[in-house]
């Protein structure tokens, strides 16, 4: 008697598993419970993490881009956590759209001026709890040069012990808008608008 397909893909799944570190493994206890969270110093995971920006195309539609290089340390206190601070350094040149002239645009002077200015950073100066797993992260970012005080809205997504490597880890999203030409990006302004949104979430480890 043949197999019927329901069970043939149980046997598939059970022979990945059997096959598979990662799909044996009992998957990750994660929490939110502050009282259970490791603080301390953390350092980004660069293979999970991204930073995204949106910006309106014409009206039509939202167009999104990239930073494939960034540095982020985060300093965590679960028992205070507006005593935590957060710094960041992006490689400006490290843009990405996936369309390589509209990549040599934007590391143009008409937009983020790379060679001239290779890096953006933000430093935390106030963190501010909103709910059991959000709140608002502002400080100085630096862009073009410029420096002004931009505000992160973050969600934690928890902490636990990486199943893989056994590292102690935090998890955080984080959004927000920014207007480009307050750091004297304007460029285009009457074609694609002024606000730039952020998308940004990451994976951090705890620094032994």
């Amino acid at each position: 008697m043949k197999m019927s397909a329901f069970a043939s893909a149980l046997a598939v799944v059970a022979a990945l598993a059997c096959a598979s570190p990662l799909l044996a493994q009992t998957p990750p206890v994660v929490t939110t419970d502050l009282a259970q969270v490791q603080g301390g110093d953390f350092v980004l995971d660069k293979n999970h993490a991204k930073i995204i920006f949106s910006i309106s195309h014409l009206g039509f539609s939202t167009y999104y881009g990239l930073f494939t290089d960034f540095d982020v340390h985060l300093k965590f206190d679960p028992k205070n956590p507006a005593n935590s601070t957060l710094d960041v350094t992006v490689q400006i040149p490290s843009v990405a759209t996936f369309n390589e002239k509209l990549d040599a645009h934007l590391k143009s002077p008409a937009f983020f001026n790379a060679a001239q200015f290779p890096t953006a950073t933000f430093k935390s100066t106030k963190i501010e709890v909103t709910g059991p797993t959000t709140g608002r992260v502002t400080g100085d970012f630096t862009l073009l040069g410029v420096t002004k005080p931009l505000t992160l809205n973050v969600t934690f997504n928890g902490g636990g012990v990486h199943p893989m490597n056994e590292n102690y880890v935090l998890g955080l999203n984080a959004t927000a808008t920014m207007k480009r030409s307050d750091f004297g990006m304007k460029a285009y302004r009457e074609w694609l608008g002024d606000d730039v949104g952020l998308i940004i979430s990451g994976e951090f480890d705890q620094a032994l």
